[in-house]
């Protein structure tokens, strides 16, 4: 792949289709062997939903990246700010290799109930006071995700401001409290400082099957800008959904055009 075709702008199925300059999916990966795939899940993968539990798998999308991860002798990934559990509960019965909790945990091998755990579990007590500010309006959704926790807003968006003061007055009474204010797409985490979805990106590519392959990486919120940020250093190649983020090789309107443009990697050539 030539250096200005990494660079060509990518915009979904249509642009893919319609734009004879753009680049086919079998131009963006040229050799499986040589290729690491790499993916968030909400937002990405998945449309999102007015909550986190209402996410679901549309029809086809499982039988893509099994395809995937057989065609890449295994380096594929989901990078996710979701715990491993959750996300297996998402894609159930169907496993994959998996970055978790924001890089706070990590599955290697999917044979295997052994993962690799990068931090302890959110303070106890830290937890009970940033839970308490669910209680500032309806339609607050808290999420307990063991690393972390979050506060989603999509019902009530005019809570934003309140969750954010209450969040830094916690932060202000606790300042040596290790911890880190994630804000989303309608949602404020909180988690613990010192991992991202960066660092666990980083140790992933360290081990087989993805050592010394190119990452191809897409996401679609605030929380990948620093995957986004790393993958010049690995020779990737990151992909935005949603909006044109900053360093990014191209971008994918939506999800659904993420999913058509996958599943036209597992095609015939």
């Amino acid at each position: 792949m030539t250096p200005e075709l990494a660079e060509m702008p990518m915009s979904g199925e249509r642009t893919m289709q319609d734009n004879k300059d753009a680049p086919a999916p079998h131009e963006l990966v040229p050799h499986f062997d040589e290729t690491a795939i790499l993916l968030d899940i909400d937002g990405t993968l998945l449309d999102l939903m007015p909550t986190p539990r209402e996410v679901w798998v549309p029809p086809g999308l499982s039988e893509t990246l099994n395809r995937l991860a057989e065609r890449t002798s295994g380096a594929l990934a989901l990078v996710s700010g979701r715990s491993l559990n959750d996300i297996d509960l998402i894609f159930a019965p169907d496993v994959f290799r998996a970055v978790g909790g924001h890089g706070a945990e990590m599955r290697l091998a999917i044979d295997s109930e052994a993962d690799d755990v990068h931090a302890p579990p959110m303070d106890k007590e830290l937890k009970r006071r940033l839970a308490a500010i669910a209680k500032l309006s309806p339609g607050i959704l808290l999420e307990d995700k063991g690393y972390s926790l979050a506060l989603h807003y999509r019902l009530a968006p005019h809570a934003e401001k309140a969750i954010f003061e209450a969040v830094s007055l916690i932060r202000a009474d606790l300042p040596n409290a290790p911890i880190e204010v994630l804000p989303g797409k309608f949602v404020c985490e909180i988690k613990h400082s010192g991992f991202t979805k960066a660092s666990g990106v980083r140790e992933l590519m360290q081990h087989e099957p993805f050592r010394g392959r190119r990452p191809i990486f897409i996401g679609d919120d605030v929380t990948d800008e620093t995957v986004f940020a790393i993958m010049p250093d690995m020779n990737g190649l990151a992909f935005s959904v949603g909006r044109r983020a900053i360093g990014v090789n191209g971008h994918f309107d939506a999800p659904s055009d993420v999913r058509a443009f996958l599943a036209r990697l597992v095609e015939p050539r």
